[in-house]
């Protein structure tokens, strides 16, 4: 059932790739995120004019995730050209959200590329507990 699960997950996140805004950069981009409950969260990248306000995939199917009060995670399938890696920004919210889940990356047509956990993917990361005060 787990293989059969995560292929699910990679077809959705190449179908839902294409429902990406990306006018600018015309790198569309998909994101599955699982929840411990089963439920999924899909998210895609949204460009904006003035680029620095874009937010790529997977902060969107976090941010979904989180406002439907989903608390804990599996995995998450990214979905792109080539199969590329979550970005650093994307990195650092996955820590601290999701924690150390399964990161699958697809390419557009569903190929894995390169699967591994949030640990590998960001090593020595920043988190709450580097916010402690003396």
């Amino acid at each position: 059932m787990k293989e059969k699960q995560k292929e699910l997950l990679i077809q959705k996140a190449c179908q839902v790739r294409e429902k990406a805004h990306a006018p600018y950069s015309q790198f569309k981009v998909g994101a599955v995120l699982e929840g411990k409950s089963g439920n999924l969260y899909m998210g895609v990248n949204v460009e904006s004019s003035s680029y620095g306000l874009s937010v790529c995939a997977e902060r969107n199917a976090i941010a979904r995730a989180v406002s439907e009060g989903e608390t804990s995670f599996k995995r998450i399938v990214v979905a792109s050209h080539g199969g590329v890696s979550p970005c650093g920004a994307c990195r650092q919210v996955l820590w601290d959200i999701c924690g150390d889940i399964e990161v699958i990356m697809v390419d557009e047509t569903g190929k894995v590329v390169r699967q591994m956990k949030t640990s590998d993917l960001f090593p020595v990361a920043f988190d709450k507990e580097k916010l402690a005060h003396e």
